[in-house]
C-alpha cells in the first residue's frame, strides 16, 4: 500500500487545457472517489495516475516515488476498467493470471494467488468459464480479481459499474467497498454517479471543467457544500436553487419574491438587502400552515417516500415526504424549509456564505 500525492497537474492537448493544476494527498489506505460530470476531467487525472496520458505540468508521487517518468507497469498500480477488458479466448483463471505469467511468476505462485483472489470474490466455481459464459456481474468480478492477483499499491478503478443494470449496480458497489475493508489497498475510484460516490467514498473529490471545486467527506459535502456548483450536484433529488435577497428586522428571512419567503437561522455578512442564491434540499421541507403557498403539479410515490414537484411563486420545487400523504395535481400546500438547514451564496460567486 502506499499514499498517493498529486501536486499542481496540468494536462493539455495541443492548445486545449483539461486540467488545470489539480491538487489531491490521498493517505495510504484511503478510498478515494473522483466524481463530476462528463468532460470534468477526472477520467483524464486516473489516467496520468495510471501512466496511460503524460502529465503536462505538475507532479505525481506514488509512495516516496515520483512516478512522472516512470512506464505503467511499473508503477505498482492495477487499473479495472469500465469494458471489462478480458480476454475472450482465456478462461477466467487465465485472465486473472496473465499478469503474472508476464511477470515471470512461478506456477505455484500463480495458482496461489488466482485462488485466494477467486476465495475473494467467490469465482471459485467460474474458474474454468470463458468470458462469454458470464454475467455483467461475474465478469466484472473477474477484472477485479485480475488486479488483486497483482497485489498493488495502489487499485484505479474507471466506472467500472456503468455497464451494469441498476440492482447489480447497488450489489458491486456494496461488494467493491467490502474489498477495500478486507484488502485496505489505497483505490481511488471514477465515478459520474454521485450515489456512488456518497456511498462507497472515505472522501469525494469534486471535480468541474478540470478543476477541484471541492475535497472532503461524503456528508461534509452533502451537509456544507463549498459553493452552488457541489450543491447542486451532489444530492438526489438535487438541491432547490432559488434567487433573492436577505431581509433584516426582527428575524433574517429570505425573500425570493412572488411571495416566497423563508426564515433564516442567522443573518451573514452583508446583511439587509444582499442579493443571495438560497438552496434547500428536498428532504428539508416540511408541510406548515406559516409555510409558502405551492401548487402540487406531479407527485412521485418511489415506496419509501414521495417526491412532490411543486410550483412556488415562479419556481418549481421539489419536496421529499416519508409519510403517505395524498396529494394530487393542483393541491395548493404550503412549505417550509428548517431554518437551520437552509443554504446561503453569494449571488456573484456562488461561494457559501458563512454567519
Amino acid at each position: 500500500m502506499a499514499s498517493v500525492a498529486i501536486r499542481d497537474v496540468r494536462k493539455a492537448f495541443g492548445t486545449s487545457v483539461v486540467i488545470h493544476g489539480v491538487s489531491i494527498d490521498i493517505g495510504d489506505g484511503e478510498f478515494v472517489v473522483l466524481v463530476g460530470p462528463s468532460g470534468c476531467g477526472k477520467t483524464t487525472l486516473l489516467r496520468m495516475i495510471a501512466g496511460l496520458e503524460n502529465i503536462t505540468a505538475g507532479e505525481i508521487r506514488i509512495g516516496e516515488r515520483v512516478v512522472n517518468q516512470v512506464p505503467p507497469k511499473e508503477r505498482d498500480v492495477a487499473m479495472v476498467f469500465q469494458n471489462y477488458a478480458l480476454y475472450p479466448h482465456m478462461t477466467v483463471a487465465q485472465n486473472m493470471a496473465f499478469s503474472l505469467k508476464l511477470r515471470g511468476a512461478s506456477q505455484a505462485e500463480i495458482d496461489e494467488r488466482v485462488k485466494q483472489a477467486a476465495e475473494i470474490l467467490g469465482l471459485g466455481p467460474y474458474l474454468a468459464r470463458y468470458p462469454r459464459q458470464l454475467s455483467g456481474g461475474q465478469r466484472q468480478r473477474v477484472a477485479m480479481g485480475r488486479a488483486i492477483v497483482r497485489n498493488p499499491q495502489v487499485f484505479l478503478f474507471d466506472e467500472p459499474l456503468s455497464n451494469l443494470d441498476a440492482k447489480l449496480r447497488v450489489q458491486m458497489r456494496t461488494e467493491i467497498k467490502e474489498l477495500h475493508q478486507r484488502l485496505k489497498t489505497t483505490t481511488i475510484y471514477v465515478t459520474h454517479d454521485q450515489i456512488e460516490a456518497m456511498t462507497m467514498a472515505d472522501r469525494i473529490v469534486v471535480m468541474h471543467d478540470g478543476i477541484v471545486e471541492q475535497i472532503g467527506a461524503p456528508l461534509e459535502l452533502y451537509d456544507h457544500p463549498a459553493n452552488l456548483f457541489v450543491a447542486g450536484f451532489i444530492g438526489s433529488p438535487a438541491m432547490n436553487i432559488l434567487k433573492g435577497r436577505l431581509l433584516g428586522g426582527e428575524r433574517a428571512v429570505f425573500d425570493g419574491g412572488d411571495g416566497i419567503r423563508f426564515p433564516l437561522h442567522h443573518m451573514p455578512a452583508g446583511g439587509d438587502g444582499r442579493p443571495v442564491i438560497c438552496g434547500v434540499r428536498p428532504e428539508h421541507f416540511a408541510l406548515s400552515s406559516d409555510g409558502t403557498e405551492a401548487e402540487v403539479q406531479v407527485v412521485e410515490p418511489t415506496g419509501s417516500e414521495i417526491h412532490v414537484v411543486a410550483k412556488m411563486g415562479s419556481e418549481d420545487v421539489i419536496a421529499v415526504f416519508r409519510e403517505r400523504h395524498q396529494f394530487r395535481p393542483g393541491d395548493k400546500i404550503r412549505l417550509r424549509p428548517d431554518p437551520r438547514l437552509v443554504h446561503l451564496f453569494d449571488e456573484a460567486t456562488g461561494r457559501r456564505l458563512g454567519s
